[in-house]
């Protein structure tokens, strides 16, 4: 059983204007759209003008109603209280996941591709979730019973680091740093095309209207969301990108590249499958999945605060592909 939490985020100008809801969806990931409203139906969210400075915490002025449909301003300050959950109910299941570092407060994974993050319709077991259940007997419960310790997200055919709370004051914690936008993520993809470094792509993503399994930079109602390429390796017919992103937005990395006409090599969702593949890039036949590894992962260690970096390399799959694809390229150069 965890104990009540209190969560506090304050609205930048950028979100103004979206429903408190959405806004919360995309603060507290862990939590469903339904496990929100249902917060605040229930008089567990509330929201007010800032504090002045210096004044405590509570002292925010007079309240407006918190409805889900409630829009909110820049300069409102969102007051979440969540109750205590119960014990996670998923079954501990011995599935190896690759623990890179451990301490009283969290763990480090480095998640395999084709591992569903948590139990959701269609992944009763097998996932992330059932495996850290196996290995750790103290996750915290703020996730809700079918996401304990989970504080952000990789796609399931998505490799690289995550890091998950171990109790309660973790997860509050980290969930600030990655609202606050303090947790640096970096991602190595393949993607098709020519793609500089130092490009930088600024596009708000929301829901597909027509394809409700897709998410777009063209949906009506959108989060703001920044993806920045830091090196590029050009290939013959692709590039080799290292991108960084401070927001977290739901496939937000293969919806900005494939948005610029550079989908990522390999994801059949956004583009990035070919048919037909020239002798200098058959390597990438071979491949079963999106050409995605988050690479390294770094934040403040929640309670001690010293800053954390890991880093993971690409996995077999992808690096078996890259390094066939050089190999090919030149040999055609060569021949």
């Amino acid at each position: 059983m965890s104990v009540p939490t209190r969560l506090q985020f304050d609205v930048p100008a950028s979100e103004a204007g979206e429903r408190l809801d959405q806004f919360l969806v995309g603060l507290v990931p862990a939590h469903s759209r339904s496990q929100i409203q249902r917060l605040i139906k229930d008089g567990l969210v509330r929201l007010g003008p800032r504090p002045a400075p210096g004044a405590p915490p509570d002292a925010r002025g007079e309240s407006r109603p918190a409805r889900s449909h409630t829009l909110v301003r820049p300069g409102d300050s969102i007051v979440v209280d969540v109750p205590a959950t119960a014990d996670a109910t998923p079954l501990p299941q011995p599935l190896a996941i690759d623990i890179v570092y451990e301490d009283p407060d969290i763990v480090v994974v480095n998640k395999s591709a084709g591992m569903v993050v948590h139990p959701a319709a269609g992944h009763a077991e097998g996932t992330l979730v059932n495996a850290l259940l196996h290995h750790i007997d103290d996750l915290s419960g703020i996730g809700g019973e079918r996401r304990p310790g989970i504080v952000h997200r990789l796609d399931r055919g998505t490799s690289g680091l995550m890091v998950v709370a171990k109790h309660d004051a973790a997860h509050a914690e980290l969930s600030r740093q990655f609202h606050d936008r303090e947790v640096d993520k970096e991602y190595v993809v393949l993607v098709w095309g020519v793609v500089q470094s130092g490009r930088r792509i600024d596009a708000p993503i929301g829901r597909d209207p027509v394809h409700r399994l897709k998410m777009s930079a063209r949906a009506r109602r959108a989060r703001s969301a920044v993806t920045r390429v830091t090196r590029a390796e050009h290939l013959r017919g692709v590039s080799l990108l290292h991108v960084a992103i401070a927001t977290g937005r739901t496939h937000q990395i293969r919806v900005h590249l494939s948005a610029i006409g550079h989908p990522v090599v390999g994801d059949r969702l956004y583009g990035g499958t070919r048919r037909r593949l020239p002798g200098h890039l058959r390597a990438l036949a071979r491949l079963e999945r999106p050409f995605l590894h988050a690479a390294r992962l770094s934040f403040r260690h929640p309670d001690a605060g010293r800053l954390l970096e890991f880093t993971a390399p690409l996995p077999d799959d992808l690096q078996t592909v890259l390094d066939g694809l050089r190999r090919d390229q030149r040999s055609a150069a060569e021949g």
